[in-house]
């Protein structure tokens, strides 16, 4: 079906008009995106203060975050599958229910293995969120908005932290560490509604104008809708690519969201009531890098520069930015150690940005869902592995995280040479109908 026939298909008056439902759509995902990381965020913010009541020592935190992250591991190649099977507009609403019920569940947990049954149940849930994400984008975007577009709504990630540092200090000390829990955990429920009421497919949207469905549609003809196997996607270079680079720095930002509390309170004393403005800068910091990391790309194709240049370039200056990190081990006091933090957040969410729409950049929209699904895969597999090690490494050696900092920080430009000599080229691939 060429453009014009589905341009022609959208239920609008005037064709002449112009809309920005597309914007609207992305400023759903932000909120989605925001919700969870707050529910995320809340047991890394609370971890001094269960660790002092119930006695945890580090391996059992990672043991806990290890649950969370096997259950990412196994539902996030399943997820990507489910979004591009039964859509996004289902799928994210069953996910959301899902993680948004898992999180209250944790009010109930008084020992690790209860804590640990609950973040493998907001592990289900969470997955879908990413894969749900980049899909929407894929479809309601063109090629040269979607890494501003992912960058908007993965900037969601961060806001969500900031929300977290927030409001759990406030309730725990108003309320309880549980209240913390349940009244997070609402918000997803919250978010369910505007989007069973508001989310349809671009031709079908009635705010969408017909000169904003060109737009939407205007790297080429519509896709066919037949399905694209795992094997399929796994056959192409670029799907390598894109895992390798999800498993060798997804671990690095797991470190950053669930240990930097226990790092600023090991280090610098910071307790609960004073821990929420470091993370508020380090995560504001962060949101400045998601959105920089897709303006990058879009401010390179602008200037005529291939889709391929434009994406390595923005990931290189990024996992520059990433390796000043190093030096946290050097650092004494705590507002250099939170600046270094932030910025290799930033460059961690700007580097996530291009490495999120470099699915899109190589797989037609019908696959995105699932590449996403099983990069992510990669990546909590990576970080599963890495939990219970950085738990074990603090135990064993008295809470150093001079040489994780290190590796962090070097990550980002290992992973680059080694997508760049997978992928040499970055084009989109067209995949027969046999697929």
């Amino acid at each position: 079906m060429r453009t014009e026939r589905a341009i022609s298909s959208a239920s609008v008056e005037n064709d002449t008009a112009t809309s920005n439902a597309r914007w609207f759509i992305c400023g759903l995902l932000f909120f989605a995106t925001t919700v969870n990381y707050v529910d995320r965020q809340v047991l890394s913010i609370l971890k001094p203060t269960l660790q002092a009541q119930y006695g945890w020592n580090e391996a059992d935190y990672g043991y806990i975050v290890f649950a969370f992250q096997l259950a990412y591991a196994v539902m996030m190649p399943i997820a990507g599958r489910i979004i591009d099977r039964i859509g996004t507009r289902l799928g994210y609403t069953i996910a959301v229910t899902i993680w948004s019920i898992a999180s209250v569940c944790h009010a109930l947990a008084s020992s690790a293995w209860q804590f640990g049954i609950a973040r493998f149940a907001l592990g289900v849930g969470e997955t879908a969120n990413f894969p749900a994400a980049i899909r929407t984008v894929s479809d309601w975007f063109p090629q040269k908005e979607r890494s501003l577009a992912t960058g908007i709504f993965n900037s969601g990630s961060n806001v969500g932290v900031i929300v977290a540092a927030l409001a759990v200090p406030w309730l725990t000390t108003t309320f309880s560490w549980r209240a913390a829990f349940v009244l997070t955990g609402a918000l997803g429920i919250l978010w369910v509604i505007p989007w069973l009421l508001w989310y349809r497919k671009p031709s079908e949207h009635r705010w969408v104008s017909k000169s904003e469905l060109a737009h939407i549609l205007s790297d080429g003809l519509v896709e066919k809708q037949k399905k694209v196997r795992a094997g399929t996607i796994l056959e192409h270079r670029a799907a390598w690519g894109f895992i390798v680079g999800k498993l060798l720095t997804d671990p690095v930002w797991w470190f950053y969201l669930f240990w930097i509390p226990g790092f600023l309170k090991s280090a610098y004393n910071v307790d609960l009531t004073s821990l929420g403005l470091p993370l508020i800068v380090i995560y504001v910091m962060a949101d400045v890098g998601s959105i920089g990391g897709g303006w990058l790309f879009s401010g390179m194709t602008s200037l005529g520069w291939s889709v391929n240049r434009s994406r390595k370039i923005a990931m290189l200056l990024c996992a520059a930015l990433a390796t000043p990190v190093m030096s946290v081990f050097y650092v004494k006091t705590l507002w250099p150690a939170v600046i270094l933090i932030g910025m290799a957040a930033a460059a961690h969410q700007g580097w996530s940005a291009n490495l999120f729409t470099m699915a899109s950049d190589a797989f037609p929209r019908r696959a995105v869902a699932s590449v996403v699904g099983i990069g992510g895969f990669a990546g909590a597999i990576g970080g599963m592995l890495v939990a219970p090690a950085i738990g074990l490494w603090l135990d064993f050696s008295g809470k150093s995280y001079g040489p994780i900092f290190f590796i962090a920080g070097a990550m980002y430009l290992i992973a680059l040479a080694i997508i760049h000599g997978i992928v040499p080229r970055l084009e989109l691939l067209h995949l027969g109908d046999d697929a």
